[in-house]
């Protein structure tokens, strides 16, 4: 009764149209009158301590290193290094996406940043060499949901939190899973452009290559000072995102000069909004988070999974088609809040490495942002490029596919994620 009451209650809340972190609120009212414990007081403060996490502090400053890699310069002179380095091979456009999409994800950790980035520096570039428009802003979506799965993440910041799992070694735990996103996307894209008549651009000099590495490198100095601080103990993931977000202002108004003070309180004010979205999701979702331990519905959960609880892999898989399955109708954000909570407790009695768990998580609710009928960036993609959402979702199936082979192929092979981050320190 008390799964029917959560979970009827949060469905309803949002079918008529209320926004997720009301119907968040919504839900625990409902669970708390359902168990006899309704206080105002204490959803207050659950709300309020919800919000007063310092980890959470990475997500505004991760957010505000995006903002200001894409005004200040930082993301642009990424995509030309990427340009010159594998443009000129045949469907080089294509693999300068991911390359850059890549590289940019070790700066930012925000999808739609990168997705934004990309589609509006690259998709017209590929358009106008002759490529498919469809395929090649569904590559360019799904090259951008490889930001929350290669650190710094604003996704496994949340997680971190939501789980209490340590941020720094879901970070450690991302890199060879989002390498491996990006090299599944290389093998899609090749396969399907193999036989376009499509000229590349011509090879860049050893000059123009150096040139554009001179540019870069302080944008390729991010990710570095950041991986390397955190492995060697120097800062937590949250002055890691403060480092971020200081390091990309000084590159943008003082190396590069291409960002303005009027540009500054402009980027300031949407990274606030945004900021302000997300946690007030965290918020709400504590009041769910704290009633579903209250209620104990984990241990109900567990109930429904036992026939699965003596094997992990086919535990796993199950978990995996379930959060595919809302990934498909909800935003990462708030599938990570809700979902996590419930499955952590399921995820820890079968004996999973919470870590490693992390890592498939993420990875699947990263690909939620390219599943329609949602489909976060796919939005991005098609309003940034001026290109149908229909479009968009035809163009990102072949490359979503194979996302989700990789993530299968994870559940089966745990070793790939695990000895990785053992062999780092984690």
């Amino acid at each position: 009764m008390t799964v029917t009451i959560f979970l009827g209650s949060l469905l309803l809340a949002m079918a008529i149209g209320i926004p997720i972190a009301y119907a968040l609120l919504i839900c625990g009212v409902a669970l708390m009158w359902h168990l006899d414990l309704f206080d105002a007081q204490i959803l207050a403060q659950n709300v309020i301590n919800g919000a007063d996490s310092f980890p959470l502090l990475a997500v505004p400053f991760f957010m505000l290193a995006g903002e200001i890699m894409n005004v200040g310069g930082l993301s642009k002179r990424i995509v030309k290094l990427a340009l010159t380095v594998v443009g000129h091979v045949p469907g080089g456009l294509g693999y300068v996406a991911i390359m850059a999409a890549v590289i940019l994800a070790a700066v930012s950790g925000s999808a739609v940043a990168d997705a934004a980035a990309l589609a509006s520096l690259l998709l017209p570039m590929m358009v106008a060499a002759g490529h498919n428009k469809e395929r090649s802003a569904g590559l360019i979506a799904s090259a951008g949901i490889i930001a929350p799965v290669i650190p710094p993440s604003i996704g496994f910041v949340i997680f971190g939190v939501a789980a209490n799992v340590s941020i720094s070694k879901l970070f450690l735990a991302g890199i060879v899973p989002g390498v491996l996103l990006g090299l599944s996307l290389a093998v899609t894209w090749w396969w399907l452009v193999r036989r376009e008549d499509v000229a590349p651009p011509k090879r860049a000099t050893r000059a123009e290559l150096l040139l554009a590495l001179r540019e870069a490198v302080w944008a390729l100095g991010l990710p570095i000072i950041i991986l390397v601080g955190l492995r060697m103990g120097v800062f937590t993931p949250t002055e890691a995102a403060v480092v971020a977000a200081v390091y990309s202002l000084f590159v943008a108004m003082v190396v590069y000069r291409e960002l303005t003070l009027r540009q500054l309180v402009e980027i300031f004010q949407t990274s606030a909004r945004t900021s302000a979205v997300v946690m007030f999701l965290v918020a709400a979702a504590m009041v769910s988070a704290w009633l579903i331990t209250v209620a104990d519905l984990p241990s109900a959960v567990i109930g429904m999974l036992e026939p699965f609880m003596g094997n992990q892999t086919l535990l796993l898989i199950a978990i995996m088609v379930l959060v595919m399955v809302v990934g498909t109708a909800m935003d990462m954000t708030p599938t990570i809040l809700i979902l996590t909570p419930v499955l952590m407790p399921v995820v820890k009695a079968a004996g999973i490495d919470p870590v490693y768990f992390g890592v498939l998580f993420i990875i699947n609710n990263a690909i939620g942002l390219i599943t329609p009928p949602v489909g976060t960036v796919l939005n991005v993609v098609a309003g940034v490029g001026r290109i149908s959402m229909s479009q968009v979702t035809r163009g990102v199936m072949p490359f979503m596919v194979a996302q989700f082979i990789v993530m299968f192929l994870l559940v089966l092979f745990p070793s790939i994620v695990l000895v990785p981050l053992r062999l780092l320190g984690g």
